[in-house]
């Protein structure tokens, strides 16, 4: 099989314009594309560029006018709320059109944005879908988004209309969005004409009655309205890039190669097929959201899960194993920081136990780099492959990964295996010579990128060359760090910007949490480089223990430094590992490690709008303190 993928490979690389022609006839076109590629003006490369089509055509009509109508599209189960509903494609076409309806009659066009502010709960699916049926481009902001953040996006996308709803639910707590969207539009230089607001079952709010619109109020004498016939490069969505200051970032995704490029994923990355049950546990506010809950598997005609809970607390370290069983998961695809909390609750997988998995053929991580640890942890729990991939919110599908449909690779712990069809990888030194074999660098991918990446930022055509394709000419700067290996496994090991330099090596903060995740008492670690007079820098290790662990932690502290002295060398001079409480993250579970930095260094350094929750930031300062460590 490992033939099969070579050969594939090879062709999207050596003729790419004829291999995403032939992927494109997979999709609806009210006119099929001629143009594959223009190259005239690079980097803004243009795919499918004469192409006509329609995302929402291509996600909900087209199962119905070929029969599928009475497929279940969406399983919607809310452990938090303790709610469930299944929603068939025929359904999910009725709700999206009536709802386009209502945007058409607050004046909502095509070209026009929207932002999508709002929970995990079927409506926000028919929001995004509302609005790519009638050619509006929405912007999704993470639910609970602080005030100011949702004001830059308002700001920056010229939004006309804000669809939101009156809360949103995390374990223990309910967040309002009224006070954050009232706030964030007395911000904003630029005002919303209008806010139409889904009021959840247990918490009803007042609306204004001058710009506030109940959702059942302005769908109630709405009329259907048909999909409109979209250019292949006009532009679907913008998504801001998280934890952004100043400007935000604007990712764009165009029409045409983005529901190309995600339907062609489905089965080839991910191997599923249309009559499989497809799990990705994120959220529609982050790019696994958009890609993976809601548009992939939709293009495909599959059925996807939307969630609306925690790996843990949602009611227990079990709640994963219960919809994979209950609602027959082929595929689960989600970020490593869920199973890590999961095995900090239940390192033995006493609550797996209790489920029929049967159905359950692989599991999928990105988001962050997979420990090997944790991989393992989860093989011997589940009996399926666990597959490490990496991607980014810029590319909106996966760069690097073991791609399932055209059959498995070799696993090679800590790697993201091998480069997806259409994307040309290449690691780069400093100097802009390219890396040998194994050896460490910028990780980089040959222009044009394929198609369902991003063909620019929102109105910054120069921010968009400046910060992505000047550094190597010719090649997207990922702005991750790794190397290729000898058989063409992608190591990714850290953030350009998570490489430390040791009196003068350049070291992977990333191989070093690889080894500090191996010790069996470890849960989570985080490995960051702290500023030091004499080396520049010294690494320092957090660690996060699992439930139930009685040893010493200065115990566990010295073992650490003796694994990383073992493994590293003397040359790391990792002399601090310290065992703390919680690690502070991002909403989509990402660990701040350049906050934690600046704290250590001194620096003054602001609350990071997407973190989860603020208070650890003086956990940790506390922490630090006690190991003499802040400066």
């Amino acid at each position: 099989m490992e033939n099969k993928y070579q050969k594939i490979y090879d062709r999207s690389i050596q003729a790419p314009q004829d291999f995403w022609s032939e992927v494109a006839k997979d999709v609806f076109w009210y006119k099929q594309p001629t143009k594959i590629l223009n190259s005239d003006n690079p980097p803004f490369y243009k795919w499918f560029e004469d192409g006509v089509t329609n995302t929402c055509y291509n996600a909900v009509d087209l199962h119905v006018k070929n029969g599928n109508g009475e497929k279940i599209a969406i399983i919607y189960d809310s452990p938090i709320t303790n709610s469930k509903e299944k929603i068939t494609y025929s359904q999910l076409k009725d709700r999206v059109s009536i709802f386009a309806g209502a945007l058409k009659e607050q004046n909502i066009n095509k070209g026009d944005r929207a932002i999508i502010y709002m929970p995990m709960i079927p409506e926000a699916v028919i929001a995004m879908l509302a609005c790519a049926r009638i050619g509006a481009i929405h912007s999704v902001v993470f639910g609970g988004f602080a005030a100011n953040e949702l004001a830059s996006r308002i700001d920056d996308s010229k939004a006309k209309i804000i669809l939101s709803a009156s809360c949103g639910y995390e374990p223990g707590r309910t967040i309002e969005y009224k006070p954050l969207l009232k706030k964030a539009v007395e911000i904003a230089n630029h005002k919303p004409d209008k806010c139409i607001i889904y009021q959840r079952k247990d918490f009803k709010i007042e609306l204004d009655t001058k710009n506030e619109i109940d959702w059942n109020d302005a769908i109630k004498d709405a009329k259907p309205v048909e999909c409109v016939e979209m250019n292949a490069n006009d532009y679907a969505y913008i998504l801001y890039t998280s934890g952004t200051t100043g400007t935000p970032k604007g990712i764009v995704r165009d029409i045409g190669g983005h529901i190309v490029a995600l339907k062609w994923t489905m089965k080839n990355v991910y191997n599923i097929n249309p009559d499989d049950v497809w799990w990705s546990a994120s959220d529609i506010g982050w790019i696994v959201g958009h890609s993976y809950i809601v548009y992939a598997p939709l293009f495909h005609g599959c059925t996807t899960i939307l969630f609306e809970g925690k790996p843990v607390g949602t009611p227990d370290a079990g709640v994963f194993w219960r919809i994979i069983s209950e609602h027959k998961v082929k595929s689960l695809f989600t970020a490593p920081t869920a199973f890590r909390a999961i095995k900090k609750e239940d390192p033995n997988g006493n609550f797996f136990k209790k489920y029929d998995l049967s159905s359950f053929e692989s599991l999928f991580l990105a988001g962050e780099r997979a420990d090997p640890d944790t991989i393992k942890w989860a093989e011997s729990l589940l009996k399926v492959p666990v597959i490490d991939h990496w991607w980014q919110t810029e590319t909106s599908w996966a760069i690097s990964a073991n791609c399932a449909g055209l059959g498995l690779s070799k696993i090679k712990y800590g790697s993201a295996c091998k480069p997806v069809p259409g994307y040309d990888v290449k690691i780069v030194k400093s100097n802009g010579e390219e890396a040998k074999p194994n050896e460490m660098g910028d990780v980089v991918v040959k222009l044009p990128l394929p198609p369902g990446t991003f063909p620019t930022l929102w109105n910054a055509n120069q921010k968009y060359k400046d910060n992505y394709m000047s550094t190597y000419p010719g090649y997207y700067q990922t702005y991750d760090a790794g190397h290729i290996d000898e058989d063409g496994y992608v190591w990714i090991m850290s953030r350009t910007d998570d490489i430390i330099n040791v009196a003068g090596h350049r070291l992977s903060t990333g191989a070093m949490e690889e080894v500090l995740s191996e010790h069996k008492d470890v849960a989570e670690c985080a490995v960051l480089g702290i500023s030091d007079k004499l080396k520049g820098q010294l690494p320092i290790g957090l660690l996060i223990l699992k439930a139930g662990v009685k040893k010493k932690h200065d115990e566990i502290s010295k073992e650490c430094i003796q694994m990383i002295r073992e493994k590293v060398g003397p040359v790391a001079a990792f002399k601090t590992a310290m065992v703390i409480k919680r690690l502070p993250k991002t909403r989509s579970g990402k660990i701040l490690r350049g906050t934690i930095k600046k704290i250590a260094d001194g620096e003054i350094y602001k609350i990071p709008p997407t973190i989860d929750d603020p208070t650890i930031l003086e956990e940790i300062k506390e922490d630090l303190r006690k190991h003499n460590i802040l400066k």
